[in-house]
């Protein structure tokens, strides 16, 4: 098994790496590290949780010098709760060579990033509307960068940001190192790197051969709209579940959602983008810990999100697409680790589900299942039920039906205002057992 020092990595990198329990590297890394440390442009696609930020940040740590104040390394990504990640990572592996990474988001007092990149910022890194409000300041000088690079590229062209990305990397020295980072290669990302790369090698890790990580089980139900909450609080009794991400389509739901949990008993809170960045990164912070282990997210306020031991991943509404299935599944089974995806779909998004399984080549079925259905009991090795911790429904979801309509037969992204579908009379519970896909 080869080491970082293998592949050159500065010997200080190495000990801040594995003062932080990182000693080999994984697939994406040892096919980038060479090229990347050697100052080549790359396009770099592997599934989420593999490895990219690493791949990225050695390189630009090893290049940086910690004497010289001005910026000369940027990372732009798509979302906060990223910025804040990828800046953590960095800093731990620049730990010992004294590399200061400085993270720029919104959400947060500006003049605390002015002075912090005044102070000295060999790296930045930031969310596309911050650092062009830094620039436009002129606080933030671009033209002496000369290693950039773009993470999650895929998300900040599903996120509207492609333009601001561009006049970014107008901004940055024309003689520079660009990596272009994503999961997936959609055209507007492939025409991106052609427009601003040099020359780029392309490298793949672990994408098409095995698309979802093959340690992640997948459960695929059916059930009413009014007994979901009671569905998804019966799953979350699992013996043994570890942190768990449940996807709420929208931002309301999931403040409704997360208030129904704790309710039940459960330790829960929402994550979105209406929250306080403060209150966002305190969510996080105790999810991180533990101190929360059941997080509702949106899928905008959950993009890029890396973080160990969570065990579950709930699509309490269904996923618009595959890609966007893939995303949400994605916050489980990383590093290699097993985890445990489960799909709950109302009766007018089955059509939907079906297509995203037939997309995938899953073939395991979809289960109708209530609350109280033996069959949760058998796969999950449920508890006991009592009254106590399975109430009723509350009843705040049902002004969400009813400003709706005609229900949530349609696909839309993001934080969109909508709530859940109208309630359908619910069937009989499939017979026998489920064969969960690996």
């Amino acid at each position: 098994m080869k080491s970082f020092a293998d592949f050159g990595v500065n010997e200080r990198i190495c000990s801040a790496l594995t003062s932080a329990g990182i000693t080999s590297p994984f697939p994406i890394q040892e096919i980038t590290l060479p090229l990347a440390l050697s100052g080549a442009d790359l396009i770099g696609q592997a599934r989420t949780g593999t490895g990219k930020t690493l791949a990225f940040g050695i390189p630009l740590l090893q290049a940086a010098d910690p004497a010289d104040r001005r910026t000369t390394a940027l990372v732009v990504v798509p979302t906060r709760e990223l910025c804040l990640q990828v800046r953590d990572d960095l800093a731990a592996a620049g730990a010992d060579k004294g590399v200061p990474v400085v993270a720029v988001y919104g959400g947060k007092a500006i003049d605390a990033q002015i002075d912090a990149i005044a102070a000295g910022a060999p790296v930045v890194v930031g969310t596309p509307g911050r650092l062009l409000d830094l620039l436009g300041r002129g606080a933030l000088d671009l033209s002496t960068v000369t290693a950039l690079v773009l993470d999650e590229a895929d998300e900040m062209l599903d996120l509207g940001f492609l333009p601001d990305v561009e006049r970014l990397i107008q901004a940055t020295a024309a003689q520079r190192q660009t990596l272009l980072f994503s999961a997936t290669m959609p055209s507007a990302v492939v025409s991106l790197a052609r427009r601003y790369m040099n020359k780029p090698t392309f490298l793949r890790a672990d994408v098409e051969e095995v698309r979802i990580a093959p340690e992640t089980e997948q459960y695929f139900f059916s059930c009413h709209r009014m007994d979901k909450p009671a569905v998804l609080a019966r799953i979350l009794q699992t013996p043994g579940r570890g942190r768990c991400v449940v996807f709420s389509r929208t931002k309301r739901m999931a403040d409704i959602l997360a208030e129904d949990l704790r309710e039940r008993g459960l330790v829960a809170a929402p994550i979105h983008s209406d929250l306080r960045q403060d209150a966002r990164e305190r969510a996080m912070a105790k999810f991180r810990t533990g101190a929360i282990d059941v997080l509702v997210a949106t899928e905008v306020a959950a993009r890029g999100l890396d973080i160990s031991d969570v065990s579950h991943v709930v699509n309490y509404d269904c996923p618009d697409d595959e890609k966007m299935y893939l995303h949400r599944i994605g916050r489980t089974g990383r590093a290699g680790a097993a985890g445990v995806a489960i799909t709950l779909a109302l009766w007018n998004e089955l059509a939907r589900l079906e297509m995203i399984k037939k997309t995938l080549g899953i073939a395991a079925e979809t289960h109708e299942v209530f609350s109280t259905s033996p069959l949760l009991d058998e796969l999950f090795d449920l508890p006991a039920r009592t009254a106590a911790r399975a109430p009723a429904p509350r009843a705040t979801t049902a002004p969400v039906a009813r400003a709706v309509g005609d229900g949530e037969g349609g696909a839309t992204r993001g934080d969109s205002a909508r709530g859940d579908a109208p309630a359908v009379a619910g069937g009989a519970v499939a017979a026998g057992g489920a064969t969960p896909t690996r």
